[in-house]
């Protein structure tokens, strides 16, 4: 990134603010939306924890006879939930298989339902939103991190540049604000800016 992508990105930090407010609310269906799907990556993080150790430590008797049946009858594990569906067999060895096979499509089944995977078709436009809502919340840290580390040992400069680029406060406010004349406000932000650029780079 450039020094002026660096200065044009900190000047955007409210606008990406106000964006990723849009696609937060964006739905997915059900009642669902693109920031509740992006707090389910932390469920991914558990279940990559859960994956190491035995199942009997987590899952219930019922859970454990369904983990059993689905090694028992599956060869395969497809990532999707709707490929692992289809790969279910309708029917078992015996009619308590049976059984354990249908509740375990019924489970599946609930999970497309809950993601809203069967009323909308558009996912690819989902996952779309959901990338770019995770790309500005790290640009977003990355300004936060680099005006934090400013204010440590110039607050200065880092107050006046959240007043400008952050809170988005006119000239004459922050004048007003800081108690300085036109010269210095100009003096300070291209003296603040010239520091940040050097940090982020």
């Amino acid at each position: 990134m450039t020094e002026q992508e660096t200065i044009e990105q900190l000047s955007n930090y409210k606008r990406m603010m106000a964006r990723i407010s849009v696609l937060e609310n964006y739905s997915i269906g059900v009642g669902m939306t693109v920031s509740r799907l992006n707090g389910d990556d932390q469920l991914q993080d558990l279940h990559r924890r859960l994956r190491v150790m035995p199942s009997y430590m987590y899952l219930g008797k019922r859970e454990q006879q369904l983990e059993a049946i689905a090694h028992a009858y599956l060869s395969q594990y497809p990532a999707g939930v709707k490929s692992q569906l289809a790969v279910i067999p309708q029917y078992g060895a015996d009619a308590e298989d049976d059984k354990l096979l249908q509740e375990l499509r019924t489970k599946i089944s609930k999970v497309i339902a809950a993601r809203g995977y069967d009323i909308r078709d558009d996912l690819d436009a989902v996952l779309d939103r959901l990338t770019e809502l995770q790309d500005l919340q790290d640009e977003i840290n990355r300004i936060d991190t680099v005006l934090a580390a400013l204010e440590t040992y110039k607050p200065d400069y880092a107050e006046v540049l959240k007043m400008v680029h952050v809170e988005g406060h006119r000239v004459d406010e922050i004048r007003n604000l800081l108690s300085i004349s036109n010269r210095t406000y100009w003096r300070r932000v291209a003296d603040a800016e010239r520091e940040y650029k050097m940090l982020a780079r």
